[in-house]
């Protein structure tokens, strides 16, 4: 089953009348090139003019934010494409892009280490302003990258957060750099050890990126919470008689799921529709679930609950459903052919007036009854639409006693099974 109508009509509300998902992340991809580039060319003239190590590092470590921001929009624009020959979308561009973010993490920080012990740039006597323009840079990167890390935890893109998270570790970045410009105008020598420090920054930042990436692209499965929450939703049906198991995967920004169930319905048709309305209700309560695919089969039931109505105690069958004083309750073995329990239940109702059969149904679906035997057809009544819709079955019967309804029972399903009354 296909869409996310549900999902989108949600996130529809959040993004605006006229904006979708994918374009609120390119917006947002946009800006993040945007404050990069800026700070790309405002750190490499501040590093020329000052001979910081730290800081041209910092402007490098900019300079792969904009290359990764490129492949940002890039990732996303091809995500959202539809190919035939890709059924399943290209939502895992994305996480491409991610692991390529985490790659030139992994660049940059070489280099900053790399220059920190092999370079010989030369400080240079510089004035305050530098400091201030250097102090100004850190709250930048945490300010964009809290925005994107938002907006992609939102609408659950990899990508936006990947690079949300990294411009988050900048911050730590320029927060070294500073101390280091601070350091270099007093005389104190901190430039390259401080370099050094930013690149152990990078490479764990780039790790996390580089995991979380890799896990969807090896189709790990979703986190835990998800899938009980779906588990939740599934088995809150009331025709829903067991879980045999459920499986989740992420895709980009989107979540597949499969389950196997065993519903109460003997009725394929109406196991269908069931299976279809879990999985709208699937879509509509959990974010981001492109496909849900519910495969059904019935329960294989070992016992039935049988409802007879009776004339009197001694067993006579009423040709009257709603009106009848007494009901048996037939509990029947289906392996060993065998009634294991007989009760008899009096009918409170008789005397009511008004929605005496609708009534007398309910009763009986209280006793979580599998099969009512009548002799006249319940059809177009509230008490056939109240059985019918709990798929309790409806079957007529000419027999006069309990009794005969009884052999009848054994009989009829000893020749379906094969099994011999015991």
């Amino acid at each position: 089953m296909t869409g996310r109508s549900g999902m989108q009509e949600e996130v529809q509300k959040t993004a605006g009348p006229d904006q979708t998902p994918e374009s609120v992340i390119l917006r947002v991809a946009y800006y993040s090139l945007a404050v990069n580039a800026g700070l790309v060319v405002t750190k490499l003239l501040l590093s020329v003019y000052s001979g910081s190590l730290a800081l041209r590092a910092d402007g490098i470590h900019s300079f792969v934010d904009v290359v990764a921001s490129i492949a940002l929009i890039a990732g996303i624009f091809l995500s959202s494409r539809k190919r035939r020959d890709f059924p399943y979308g290209l939502y895992k561009v994305e996480n491409v892009v991610s692991v390529a973010i985490a790659l030139l993490i992994f660049f940059t920080a070489f280099e900053i280490a790399a220059e920190a012990v092999t370079g010989d740039a030369a400080a240079l006597p510089y004035s305050g302003w530098v400091l201030l323009a250097a102090a100004a840079f850190i709250p930048v990167p945490y300010i964009l990258g809290t925005y994107e890390v938002n907006v992609g935890q939102k609408y659950n893109s990899p990508s936006l957060i990947a690079d949300g998270r990294q411009h988050r570790v900048d911050v730590l970045s320029s927060s070294i750099v500073f101390f280091a410009l601070l350091g270099q105008f007093f005389g104190i020598p901190l430039d390259r050890i401080a370099a050094v420090v930013v690149a152990v920054f990078i490479v764990r930042a780039g790790w996390g990126i580089l995991k979380d990436s890799m896990r969807t692209l090896l189709d790990a499965s979703v986190d835990y919470d998800t899938l009980n929450e779906i588990r939740s939703i599934i088995e809150s049906d009331p025709r829903v008689s067991g879980i045999k198991s459920i499986t989740g995967r992420n895709s980009g920004r989107y979540i597949f799921v499969e389950a196997m169930v065993e519903m109460a319905e003997s009725d394929f048709e109406k196991a269908h529709r069931e299976s279809e309305r879990i999985e709208q209700d699937i879509r509509r309560q959990v974010q981001n679930v492109e496909r849900v695919i519910i495969h059904y089969e019935p329960k294989k039931k070992t016992h039935l609950r049988y409802a007879v109505p009776l004339q009197d105690r001694e067993g006579s069958v009423s040709a009257h459903f709603g009106e009848a004083p007494y009901f048996a309750i037939l509990d029947y073995d289906v392996e060993k052919n065998r009634i294991e329990r007989q009760d008899t239940i009096s009918n409170p109702f008789t005397d009511v007036e008004k929605r005496k059969g609708g009534q007398v149904a309910e009763m009986l679906l209280e006793q979580k009854i599998d099969v009512v035997f009548v002799h006249h057809s319940l059809s177009g009544r509230a008490a056939g639409y109240a059985l019918e819709a709990a798929g309790v079955e409806m079957r007529a019967t000419s027999a006069a006693t309990l009794a005969e309804v009884i052999d009848d029972v054994v009989v009829n399903h000893g020749e379906e099974t094969g099994a011999s009354p015991r």
